[in-house]
C-alpha cells in the first residue's frame, strides 16, 4: 500500500491524514512541547498504528504555522510544503463535496477564504478565534482547556449575559426576532456565575465569527460557508450557528473531520519539493 500523507503542523499540535487515491485511511491528532517534536511524533504514529514500512509513504505534504523547521524531506521521503490558505481552502472543499464555497478557518484567529477548485484566495482575516475564547475565559474563570471551558458554558444562562432585541424593544422589527443579540455582555452583572460568563464568552465568539462569514460570503457572491479547524468541535459552534442559518438563509455547513481541513487540503495539493 502507498500511501500520501498530509501535515498541519502548529506550534505543539499536529494534525495529521493519510490518503489513498484521495480516500481518507487514517487521521490522528499529536501534541508535544514543539512543532518538530509532533511533526515526527505524528508520522511515527501513523507507521506504528499501520504497521507499515517507511517505503509505504509516496509523499508528505506539509503546511501550518509550524512547518517552517523542516528544511529537508523529512524521514528521506519526498516532502513538500503547502500555503496553508490553499491548504485549508482545498480541505474545506473536499470535506463539504463541494467545487466553490466561502471556507472559514477558526483557528487562533480566523481565516475567510474564496476557494473555487482548484484555487484559492484569501478573503479577509479577524482576530476573533480560538485564541480570543481561551483568553478571555481564562482571564474570568482561570481556565484555559478549551474541552473543558466548553462543558462548563454549558450550564451558563446565556439570557443573564447578552442583551436581545426583546430586552430593548417592544415593538416588532422586520427580520429581527427578539431573541437576537443586541449587545454582547450587554446585561452582564456582578452576580454572574463562572458558566454564565463563559456562555457569554462562547457566544461572542461564534456570533463574530457568523457575522464575518455571512459578510465574506455576500462580498464575493457565494451562499455556502464551509468551517474548518478545531472551534468547530465544541457544540456551542453548530447551536450559534443555526442562528444564522435562520436570519440570514446561509448555508452554513460543518463538516465530519472539519478539524482535519487543512492537513486534508495539503494532502491533497501541490506544493514547493524540499
Amino acid at each position: 500500500m502507498r500511501i500520501n500523507v498530509g501535515l498541519d503542523v502548529g506550534g505543539s499540535t499536529t494534525k495529521i491524514v493519510g490518503m489513498d487515491n484521495e480516500n481518507i485511511i487514517y487521521k490522528s491528532i499529536t501534541s508535544a512541547g514543539d512543532p518538530v517534536t509532533s511533526a515526527y511524533g505524528a508520522l511515527g504514529k501513523l507507521i506504528n498504528d499501520f504497521n507499515i514500512p517507511v517505503t509505504d509513504i509516496a509523499r508528505i505534504n506539509i503546511t501550518g504555522v509550524g512547518s517552517g523547521f523542516s528544511v529537508q524531506p523529512m524521514l528521506g521521503i519526498d516532502t513538500l510544503v503547502i500555503e496553508e490558505f490553499i491548504s485549508t481552502g482545498l480541505g474545506g472543499l473536499y470535506l463539504a463535496k463541494l467545487d466553490r464555497a466561502v471556507v472559514v478557518s477558526m483557528g487562533t484567529g480566523t481565516a475567510y477564504l474564496k476557494a473555487e477548485y482548484p484555487n484559492v484566495k484569501h478573503i479577509i482575516g479577524s482576530g476573533v478565534g480560538g485564541g480570543t475564547l481561551v483568553g478571555l475565559s481564562n482571564s474570568l474563570v482561570g481556565i484555559d482547556d478549551p474541552e473543558k471551558l466548553s462543558l462548563l458554558a454549558v450550564n451558563g444562562d446565556i439570557g443573564k449575559v447578552d442583551l436581545t432585541i426583546g430586552d430593548i424593544s417592544q415593538a416588532e422589527i422586520p427580520g429581527l426576532g427578539k431573541h437576537i443579540t443586541a449587545s454582547n455582555f450587554g446585561k452582564a452583572a456582578d452576580d454572574l456565575t463562572g458558566e454564565d460568563k463563559l456562555c457569554g464568552v462562547f457566544n461572542l465568539v461564534y456570533q463574530s465569527i457568523g457575522t464575518m462569514a455571512v459578510l465574506a460570503a455576500r462580498t464575493v457572491g457565494i451562499k455556502d460557508v464551509v468551517f474548518t479547524g478545531q472551534l468547530t468541535t465544541f457544540s456551542q459552534c453548530d447551536k450559534t450557528f443555526e442562528m444564522f442559518r435562520e436570519l440570514y438563509e446561509a448555508n452554513f455547513i460543518i463538516p465530519e473531520d472539519a478539524e482535519f481541513a487543512t492537513a486534508i487540503g495539503a494532502c491533497l495539493a501541490g506544493g514547493k519539493h524540499l
